[in-house]
């Protein structure tokens, strides 16, 4: 008897599962991404902390049990990848093979397991696919990026869609614990030594952003998370204050996190090496006079894919293409979805509501995700959109932007009243911004109930502002469907202004 799979409806294929095996100093890690995407959604995701950097200082070589752990991983990947029919495989390495006497042994055990070849990143590699990393995953970003893995660190400057060239340094955490001997003192020592030597770029205040990339930092990341009781666990764009970090880094720098607040949210692996980080993190930020630190979630795997994108798909926005992508899945009508966006951009016209450009594209992004929750229950379909958005795998936004794409979807289902706000979405953004979310929330309101949530009557459907406030004219084809509800809806739209409201049917010449 044999089986058949056929693709799974709740899935994007097309292009077919793509592999990335990513053999760090400190783990080794498998992640399957759906398909080839702007923003490439995860299939599946394991990695197993072998630690193949570890012992390289002091004896040049790849220990045999950090070997054999690697390698039993990637026998388990391999019928993974199988299992799961992956059509493209990548397989990187870092500093740990680089670096080992018998890393070239290693490597060539590695392709025999796993049947495709080996890429070894060099430092600067290394710098460049964790740059790209974060600019695929941010909106127009600009500072400096830190990748500090277990054997190395990495910094690169970004501007936007531009990476300029990197340098390495031997600040990774395994490499630094063990060097130090695990005296916090001496790696103190250590990374002002490695970091005395670089140049830090000229940039203006306010564009002194650092990215953290790497396991380890988002650890300390989740941390500061946990301490300071922030209300949403989603550690990407994440973003502290510099001061504030350089006293959280100096704070936590204690082996092993004994008896920290919040320490038992890392697991027991990582422990030892954060407080390692956190001396190389605050180092860093000093020496750049950073603004700010945020955390990245994208890295290193993410700017390898975004390589191999076309140019046209690499300028394309990342939360736009994600949220287009949920609505292909979720929504009654993802070309109704299309449509909110040109006839919430004439409605905004018409209110003149000043926007910025980012404002915008979370606008455009909140039209898309619009419908995605229609499947539950009428009384919970505000919460679930929320819930899904809040913590959504999006990339390309801050947090108060996910609070207002959260906020603007829950309105359109939940209605205008702030009582059943989630008090989590009230504390990321700002009044401005909760306005603006009001206002598209009235207006999807008023959209999915003239239209079912259905395409075609849109476009048909025209918006003006006149001397009384703001007008909907239907044409005289679609006379039937103006009604009292309606009429309801568009009054509270025109309310939420600080307008008055009429609906009119035009009639044919």
């Amino acid at each position: 008897m044999t089986s058949h799979f056929e693709p799974a409806r709740g899935r994007l294929n097309g292009t077919g599962p793509i592999a990335v095996i990513d053999i760090g100093s400190n783990s080794v890690r498998l992640v399957v991404y759906e398909r080839v995407a702007r923003t490439p959604t995860m299939l599946f995701n394991e990695k197993v902390l072998a630690g193949l950097g570890r012992g390289i200082a002091a004896t040049g070589r790849l220990s045999d049990s950090s070997v054999d752990i690697a390698l039993q991983a990637l026998v388990r990947f391999r019928a993974l990848i199988d299992h799961v029919k992956v059509e493209t495989i990548h397989v990187i390495a870092t500093a740990a093979a680089r670096d080992a006497d018998n890393g070239a042994e290693f490597v060539q055990r590695v392709e025999e397991v796993v049947g495709a070849p080996v890429r070894i990143l060099d430092g600067s590699e290394e710098a460049h696919y964790s740059a790209l990393g974060v600019i695929a995953g941010f909106w127009r970003p600009r500072g400096i990026v830190g990748d500090m893995g277990g054997g190395s660190l990495e910094l690169v400057e970004i501007a936007g869609k531009t990476a300029k060239k990197g340098r390495t340094f031997p600040l990774g955490g395994l490499r630094l614990q063990e060097q130090s001997g695990g005296k916090i003192a001496k790696a103190q020592k250590i990374a002002d030594e490695e970091l005395s030597g670089f140049t830090w770029p000229v940039m203006a205040r306010g564009e002194r952003t650092f990215y953290a990339v790497g396991g380890t930092w988002r650890s300390l990341g989740r941390l500061h998370l946990e301490q300071q009781e922030y209300p949403l666990h989603v550690m990407h764009n994440y973003e502290v204050p510099a001061d504030e970090a350089i006293a959280f880094c100096r704070s936590i720098a204690v082996p092993n996190l004994e008896g920290l607040a919040g320490s038992d949210r890392i697991s027991k692996q990582r422990r030892p090496l954060v407080p390692f980080g956190a001396v190389v993190l605050e180092r860093v930020l000093q020496s750049m006079n950073a603004d700010r630190v945020v955390f990245s979630a994208t890295g290193v795997r993410e700017g390898l894919l975004h390589e191999h994108l076309a140019p046209e798909m690499q300028a394309a926005d990342p939360v736009i293409e994600a949220a287009r992508e949920l609505a292909e899945l979720r929504a009654r009508s993802p070309r109704h979805a299309e449509e909110l966006i040109g006839w919430t951009d004439e409605l905004f016209e018409h209110l003149e509501m000043e926007e910025t450009e980012n404002e915008r594209r979370l606008r455009h992004a909140a039209c898309l995700l619009s419908d995605i929750g229609w499947r539950a229950h009428p009384d919970y379909r505000g919460e679930q959109s929320l819930n899904i958005i809040s913590n959504a795998a999006f990339v390309g936004l801050d947090h108060a932007g996910r609070a207002y794409l959260a906020a603007a979807v829950f309105y359109r289902h939940q209605g205008l009243g702030e009582g059943k706000l989630s008090p989590v979405i009230r504390q990321l953004f700002t009044d401005r911004l909760r306005y603006r979310a009001k206002v598209l929330g009235a207006a999807l309101r008023v959209a999915s109930l003239l239209s079912a949530s259905m395409e075609g009557i849109l476009p048909q459907v025209q918006i003006r502002s006149t001397k009384d406030g703001i007008e909907l004219e239907l044409p005289e084809n679609l006379a039937a469907f103006d009604g009292e509800r309606l009429r309801r809806r568009f009054d509270q739209l025109a309310k939420t202004i600080g307008s008055s409201a009429d609906i009119r049917i035009a009639q044919d010449a």
